[in-house]
């Protein structure tokens, strides 16, 4: 294994567990699957209930393909639209860092698991030894271009934000 090889296989192998680690922890964790889909609710989306298990079916199974390096464009646009529904409806509003709940964080995860995505899994993963090789600007493009549309879908089909009071004037 090149040094690449290995460097790829621990971005991987940590975001992947990120990911898994995340899933499981908005099905089992603090308020558990009922309080991710309040929360998920609270930021305009419908179906809270629905919202919180596709959430953590795509954490978890997105990360579970970055550790054994399986369909690896996929996994990274999984990663990459989880982010982007996370930055716009959580923190887009609360700036940049990640310590005010801001966008810092989420950014780093999307754009890691693009540059994975272009760079591709490595020869230690499942995709090298089924002879699966789509790197470079096909695998960004990919993980990019599933992602943005994912988002754009999941968000068309269920974001309904509430709207602002009106302030009466009185």
């Amino acid at each position: 294994m090149t040094d690449v090889d290995v460097a790829v296989l621990l971005v991987r192998a940590v975001v992947g567990i990120t990911m898994i680690v995340h899933g499981v922890n908005h099905w089992k964790g603090g308020g558990r699957i009922e309080g991710t889909a309040r929360w998920f609710s609270g930021l305009g989306l419908r179906h809270g209930t629905l919202q919180a298990w596709m959430s953590v079916v795509t954490e978890i199974g997105a990360g579970v393909l970055l550790v054994v390096g399986l369909l690896t464009p996929l996994a990274c646009a999984a990663v990459i639209s989880v982010m982007l529904v996370a930055g716009l409806l959580a923190h887009r509003g609360n700036g940049f860092f990640v310590f005010k709940d801001g966008y810092e964080y989420v950014l780093v995860l999307a754009v890691t698991t693009l540059a994975l995505a272009m760079l591709g899994p490595g020869e230690a993963s499942v995709d090298a030894a089924a002879g699966i090789e789509v790197t470079g600007w096909a695998g960004g493009g990919i993980a990019l271009g599933v992602g943005v549309v994912a988002t754009a879908g999941l968000l068309a089909t269920f974001w309904r934000p509430v709207p602002a009071k009106a302030d009466s004037g009185a």
